[in-house]
Parts: structure tokens; C-alpha cells; sequence
């Protein structure tokens, strides 16, 4: 029994297909694996200078910071207290290699030492206090703005030299070279001073219970309004202006050509062709940012005086208070390697060329 030549020819795509579907596979497999390989390596040697660092300083750090609490305290630290500064910054009495280890496990969990001026307060505590506000406030504000500003870069890159282009890229391009303080105090002194409608300072109504209600959520939306407002409309020029110049470059391409020949529809072509191979390159900037999003926004906090960790990092600079600035450290280098590792991901997803280079 004989198959019709259309039955075979169908039959070999098939299986051409589905081969080079495993082999797309077996290659996203083998890059992930290769830079989750170099993250973890990376993450190691983040954690090791972490640890290293503070065992340079001249003398015994540790028995320094123990000295200064039990004068601030008026009385002797407490044994567990002793045990997790000491694993912190070194205990000279200890070989170096059994304090990294001791050091490790602290890490593992998440045991950052005790704060110098908010003694006896671990660092993970006021980590965990200030971390929800920064990842509400700057976590949702990054995504907006690279969204906005994403989608506004793509619709004047399309038609470069339209009246949209050439209204508001020099617009955005103004707005983005003010400082970004210059803004945050207009607005408060606009908005909040002159106008009343936003409070001028802090993240919620301290009259208020804290908790998952109604009132203290809609407080938190009032509070976090202005500084919110004030991120993404600072922001968004940047990502317009990278991506307005991208989508400009990928239009002349011939696979956008190649596609209109085709008589694809133009928002097809846009949005499939154009804006996601444009995208690309915004990945590896949009992945720092989220990564810098668990540091806070230093300005942002402390011009509206936000609870989140870049006010904090701000208060532990300001009273040297080693710990907290170590722990929010770490935290922030282990932040931006996992957001560039999952960017990795899906520039591997959206361009094989990476993944075939590599």
C-alpha cells in the first residue's frame, strides 16, 4: 500500500517540526542552565565580599559594635546577641573559615545581626517592616512606567516624524533630563502644601489601626498617590525614548518589510514584528530596575519620608548603622542577580539567537 505524495510530504514536515521544536528545548534548556550556573556563582561571591569586607577593618569590628550598644543600653548584651554580631562581623577568637560557615547559616536563616541603633531589633525585622511599602510603591511604579513609557516608544518609533513624534518625544525628552528631587518637592510643595489634596509625608494615617481594612488600605493609596505619580511620570521618558529608538531600527528590518509584502495587518506587524523584537533590548534595563526595586527609592522616600527600605538604608547611613546597611546591601545584589536571571529567561524565550550564540 503506497502513500499519496501529499501524505508524505505532510508527514515530513511533521516530523521536522516536531524535531526542531525538541531541539529548541533541549537549547533553552542548556542556556538556563548555564546562566543559572553564573547567577549562583555570582550570588556566592556577592555573599563572600558580604563576609570578607567587614573582617578588613582595622582592629575587631564586632567587639567595637558589642562595646557601643552595651554603652548605649547601659547593660550587658545578651548571650544570643553576642552570638549573632559576632557571626555577623567575626569573632577573633574563631578560625575564618568555621566563622563563614557559622556565617552561612546565619544567611540561611535569614539572620542579619542585631541594628546598632535600634538595639535589641534584628535587621531581618526592619527588612520585613520596610520591604512591603517598597515593593508596594516602586515595585507597581516600575512596571508602570516601563509599560507607558513602552508603548508610547512604540507608537512614534512606528511613524517617526509624525506629529505625535515630533510633539512628544521633545516633550519626554525635557521631562527627563529635570532631576527627578526637582519633581518629587514641586509636587509636594503643588499638590500637597498648596492644593491639600495628598499628604505632605509618611505612608499611611497613624491614627489608623495596621492591617488588612478598608481604611488603612485606602490611607495607604492616599499616602503613596503623589510619590507614585511623581516615579512614573520621571520615569516612563527613559523607557519611551529607548524604545521609540529601537522600534525606529527594527522598521527598516526585512523581516518587517517582509511581513507587510505579506499583507499582514498593520497592528500585526506593529506589535508582532516591530515592537517585539525592539522590546529586546529594553529586557536587560527593565531586569535592573525590578532588581533595584527591592533597594527603594532613595530619593522618593526621603523627600515624602516613605517607610521603605531606601528611608531606611537612608537612616542606617546617616547613624552608621552597619548591620542594617550590610543586610539591605546583600539583599539588593541577591535582588538584581535573580531579576537578571528570570530576564535571561525570557530573552531566551523571545530570541533564539541568544540562545543559539551562546
Amino acid at each position: 500500500m503506497s502513500l499519496a505524495p501529499g501524505a508524505v510530504t505532510s508527514a515530513t514536515v511533521s516530523v521536522a517540526q516536531a524535531t526542531a521544536k525538541k531541539k529548541t528545548r533541549k537549547g533553552r534548556a542548556r542556556f538556563l542552565l548555564r546562566r543559572l550556573g553564573f547567577y549562583l556563582a555570582a550570588a556566592w561571591a556577592a555573599i563572600t565580599l558580604n563576609f570578607v569586607i567587614p573582617r578588613l577593618m582595622p582592629g575587631d569590628p564586632s567587639a567595637a559594635i558589642i562595646d557601643q550598644l552595651e554603652r548605649v543600653s547601659g547593660q550587658a548584651l545578651a548571650p544570643a546577641t553576642l552570638q549573632s554580631i559576632q557571626g555577623l562581623f567575626g569573632n577573633p577568637q574563631e578560625n575564618l573559615f568555621q566563622q563563614y560557615l557559622a556565617y552561612l547559616g546565619q544567611l540561611a536563616r535569614f539572620d542579619l545581626g542585631v541594628s546598632i541603633v535600634n538595639f535589641p531589633v534584628p535587621v531581618s525585622d526592619l527588612v520585613a517592616t520596610g520591604l512591603p511599602w517598597t515593593l508596594l510603591l516602586v515595585g507597581t511604579t516600575t512596571i508602570a512606567a516601563f509599560l507607558i513609557g513602552t508603548a508610547l516608544g512604540v507608537a512614534a518609533g512606528w511613524r517617526a516624524g509624525s506629529r505625535f513624534d515630533t510633539i512628544v518625544t521633545p516633550l519626554v525628552t525635557f521631562v527627563s533630563s529635570v532631576p527627578y528631587f526637582w519633581i518629587a518637592l514641586l509636587a509636594v510643595w503643588f499638590f500637597g502644601f498648596i492644593l491639600g489634596w495628598f499628604p505632605l509625608s509618611g505612608g499611611y494615617d497613624p491614627n489608623l489601626p495596621v492591617g488588612v481594612n478598608i481604611p488603612f488600605i485606602l490611607s495607604t493609596l492616599h499616602f503613596g498617590a503623589l510619590p507614585a505619580a511623581t516615579i512614573v511620570f520621571s520615569a516612563f521618558g527613559g523607557w519611551m525614548l529607548g524604545m521609540r529608538n529601537m522600534t525606529v531600527t527594527t522598521v527598516g528590518e526585512d523581516y518587517v518589510l517582509l511581513a507587510q509584502a505579506k499583507g499582514l495587518s498593520p497592528a500585526r506587524v506593529r506589535w508582532r514584528y516591530a515592537a517585539r523584537n525592539a522590546m529586546l533590548p529594553q529586557f536587560t534595563g527593565f531586569a535592573m530596575a525590578l532588581g533595584g526595586v527591592v533597594g527603594g527609592a532613595l530619593l522618593t522616600e526621603i523627600v515624602f519620608s516613605y517607610p521603605g527600605i531606601g528611608y531606611l538604608l537612608f537612616s542606617a547611613l546617616q547613624k552608621r548603622d552597619y548591620p542594617v546597611m550590610q543586610g539591605v546591601f546583600l539583599l539588593v545584589t541577591l535582588a538584581v542577580l535573580l531579576a537578571n536571571l528570570i530576564a535571561d529567561s525570557v530573552y531566551a524565550t523571545l530570541d533564539p539567537r541568544v540562545r543559539e550564540g551562546s
